[in-house]
C-alpha cells in the first residue's frame, strides 16, 4: 500500500495534466456544438458522401448534425486518442524509469519483492485510467447538461466502459515493454497508441486488411459502433482480455527473473 500511494503521488502531475487537457478540450468541443449547429448540417452532408472515409469516421452510421452523432464521431475520437496516448506514456515508464534513474538499486536493498513492486505499479496504472475515465465522463455529462441535450445514458456508459478497457489494454502492453526494457521508451509507447489508431482507420477503409480489427483496441471502443449497435463486441472484449493477460504474464515472468 505504501508503494501504491507513492506511485500515485509521483504520477499525479501527469495524471492531472492529461485529464484536464483531454477532458476540458472535449468539453469545449461539446459546448462548441451550439455555435455550429446551424452550419453543421452542410458539413454532415459533405462528410456522408466521402465513401470509405465516412465509414472510417463512423459518419455512415451517425448523423453529425445531431449532438448524439457529433459526440460519437468527433468528441469520442479525440477522447479515445488522448486517453490511449496517456495510457501508453504511463504504462511505458512505470517500471523502466526505476532502471533508467537507477532507483532500482535502492529498491533492491529493501525487503520488497519484485512481485509486490510490479503489483503496486500495475494497480497504479489501472487506478489512474479509471479515474481519468470517470472525470472525463463527468465533464462530458456537464457539457450535455449545459447544452440541454440527452447523453443517452446506456450507450454513454458502454462507450466509457469500452474506452477504459482500451486504455487498460494499451497501458498493459506498454507496461510489459517497460518491465522488459531497461530504458524509458516513451516514443515507443506513443507509437503503439498512434499505430493502433491508424490501424483502426485503415481496416475500416480497406476490406483486405479487415482482420486488423482483432489487433487494434480502437475497433471495439468505437463510439459510433457502440451508439449504433447498443453493445460492445464480446469477441473483441475477450480478445482484449487475452492481450492484457498475456502482456501482464510476460511482464511478471521476465521482470521477476531479470538480472537487475
Amino acid at each position: 500500500m505504501v508503494l501504491f500511494r507513492h506511485e500515485l503521488k509521483m504520477n499525479f502531475k501527469n495524471f492531472l495534466i492529461w485529464t484536464l487537457c483531454v477532458g476540458l478540450g472535449c468539453l469545449g468541443c461539446i459546448l462548441l456544438y451550439g455555435s455550429l449547429e446551424e452550419q453543421i448540417q452542410g458539413i454532415a452532408d459533405s462528410f456522408s458522401d466521402m465513401g470509405s472515409m465516412s465509414a472510417a469516421l463512423g459518419m455512415d452510421k451517425m448523423n453529425l448534425a445531431t449532438m448524439r452523432g457529433y459526440f460519437a464521431t468527433e468528441v469520442a475520437m479525440m477522447h479515445g486518442l488522448g486517453g490511449a496516448m496517456y495510457a501508453a506514456i504511463l504504462g511505458i515508464g512505470l517500471v523502466s524509469k526505476e532502471q533508467s534513474a537507477h532507483t532500482v538499486d535502492f529498491l533492491n536493498v529493501l525487503p520488497v519483492k519484485r512481485e509486490k513492486l510490479l503489483f503496486s505499479k500495475y494497480i497504479t496504472l489501472v487506478t489512474n485510467i479509471l479515474l481519468f475515465q470517470m472525470i472525463c465522463a463527468a465533464l462530458y455529462l456537464l457539457g450535455f447538461g449545459l447544452m440541454g441535450e440527452n447523453a443517452d445514458g446506456r450507450e454513454f456508459f458502454l462507450y466509457f466502459l469500452a474506452a477504459a478497457l482500451m486504455q487498460v489494454e494499451i497501458g498493459t502492453v506498454c507496461f510489459g515493454i517497460s518491465a522488459m526494457s531497461g530504458k524509458n521508451r516513451t516514443g515507443a509507447g506513443l507509437g503503439i497508441a498512434v499505430l493502433a489508431f491508424a490501424m483502426d482507420m485503415m481496416c475500416r477503409i480497406v476490406p483486405a486488411i479487415e482482420n486488423l480489427k482483432y489487433i487494434t483496441p480502437f475497433y471495439y471502443a468505437n463510439a459510433a459502433d457502440i451508439y449504433t449497435n447498443g453493445e460492445i463486441s464480446v469477441t473483441m472484449a475477450a480478445t482484449a482480455g487475452g492481450v492484457i493477460f498475456f502482456s501482464l504474464a510476460a511482464a511478471w515472468t521476465i521482470y521477476c527473473r531479470k538480472d537487475l
